[in-house]
């Protein structure tokens, strides 16, 4: 009879390495691996296959996701405003929802039973991964081994990799995990679990030290189309190529860089290190050109909506019906975003120097100190008195109590 087979994420990393041979050992299944290219680099996905086949899998599928992931995630989440707990820019989270998409993808087309993930029992990934499994095919049998083996650590698995004879692209010396995207580069464990320890500075991949940065500030435009980016500095780039220009520009300028410990979905605090310099400028800019179209009401309810739809997508929560609905409004609030931001940038820092659109909401006629024939002053009077009446009543009667309290002294 022929064997089951189990769709593997695989990374070529230490975890996921160790995992191949352990699912022949564990499992009758025939091993089929998934490699998601999201933009971790050339390097990252060297030599997969080869190594793949050689600890274990029979086939190997490395799929080139990086346009679904920037159009259909990460512009989502750029128009939504999604910042997790004020710092965060979702990088890990975002690429995860799909990457569980392409394994059930890659399942149904090669006939498997089973997917596997190297996420461990203590992080968010495995939620990630998980939901999106259960949400497109919740027939699929899904298999952690970080909580069934009896490895308890990142150690424990360098020694059984050592013990296999299976090369791996970590040391003793230096255990961080590291997790690469188009969008981002996290650094999380080892020596980083010390909140108190600064990251050394030849970790970081993407950006200068804001120290070393240049003497000279650059200007830089971006221009959106109904919430979306299009273009930088006026030349109309694709997806892909616009997040990897503005990752250039800005980690030349040592922006980008996020130290944060955070709040995990299962209830722990942990430190990450971020990198996201591109993003950050994104970010930045499609924050100034809402404030600069989007009326009052809706800016601020949009604010209340980026908090939940940043908790969706740190959670998992990618494939629901929520997510779905909130996508509806956001769109909504984007027929007006359309313009072009001009920055400066200089040693780790933006300064906005300008905004161009043809819906602003501003208007300097209105809002001008001088003298003016749109604006009748007059009017704030009327509107104080009413606005205020609540205050005006709630005043009224206290003024009554204290009249009371002495006339009863």
């Amino acid at each position: 009879m022929a064997k089951e087979k189990v769709v593997l994420a695989y990374s070529g990393g230490l975890d996921t390495s160790v995992i191949v041979r352990w699912l022949q050992e564990e499992y009758d299944y025939e091993i089929i691996a998934l490699t998601a290219n999201v933009g971790q680099g050339d390097d990252e996905l060297k030599g997969l296959e080869a190594k793949a086949i050689n600890t274990g899998a029979a086939q190997i599928f490395i799929e080139d996701i990086r346009e679904e992931l920037v159009k259909d995630y990460i512009f989502p989440m750029i128009r939504s405003g999604a910042v997790y707990e004020g710092k965060y820019l979702l990088g890990t989270a975002i690429a995860r929802p799909v990457i569980g998409k392409k394994l059930v993808e890659v399942a149904e087309k090669v006939g498997a039973t089973a997917i596997a993930h190297g996420a461990t029992g203590k992080g968010n990934d495995q939620v990630r991964f998980e939901f999106a499994v259960k949400a497109l095919n919740p027939y699929l049998k899904i298999i952690a081994p970080w909580r069934e083996w009896n490895l308890k650590s990142r150690t424990d698995c360098m020694n059984y990799a050592c013990e296999h004879d299976i090369p791996i692209p970590v040391t003793a010396e230096k255990p961080y995990s590291i997790d690469r995207n188009i969008w981002h580069i996290s650094f999380e464990g080892g020596v980083l679990e010390d909140p108190a320890r600064e990251p050394d500075q030849d970790m970081f991949r993407l950006t200068c030290d804001p120290q070393d940065a240049p003497e000279e500030p650059e200007t830089l435009s971006i221009s959106w189309d109904k919430g979306t980016p299009c273009a930088v500095n006026g030349k109309k780039l694709g997806p892909v190529e616009l997040i990897e220009e503005l990752n250039l520009i800005a980690g030349r300028h040592g922006i980008g860089r996020v130290d944060l410990v955070e709040n995990r979905l299962l209830g722990m605090k942990s430190r990450g290190i971020y990198e996201t310099p591109g993003g950050t400028l994104l970010a930045f800019a499609h924050r100034e050109l809402e404030q600069y179209t989007l009326d009052r009401e809706t800016y601020h309810y949009k604010e209340v909506v980026a908090l939940k739809y940043a908790e969706l997508i740190y959670y998992g929560l990618w494939f629901t019906p929520l997510r779905e609905a909130l996508d509806s409004f956001i769109s909504s609030t984007q027929e007006t975003v359309t313009g072009t931001v001009n920055m400066k940038l200089y040693k780790g820092n933006i300064v906005v120097t300008g905004r161009e659109s043809d819906y602003t909401l501003y208007h300097p006629d209105i809002v001008t100190f001088e003298a003016d024939e749109l604006f009748n002053q007059k009017d704030a009077e009327g509107f104080i008195n009413l606005y205020g009446l609540p205050l005006t009543v709630k005043g009224m009667m206290d003024w009554k109590q204290k009249l009371h309290l002495k006339e009863v002294e």
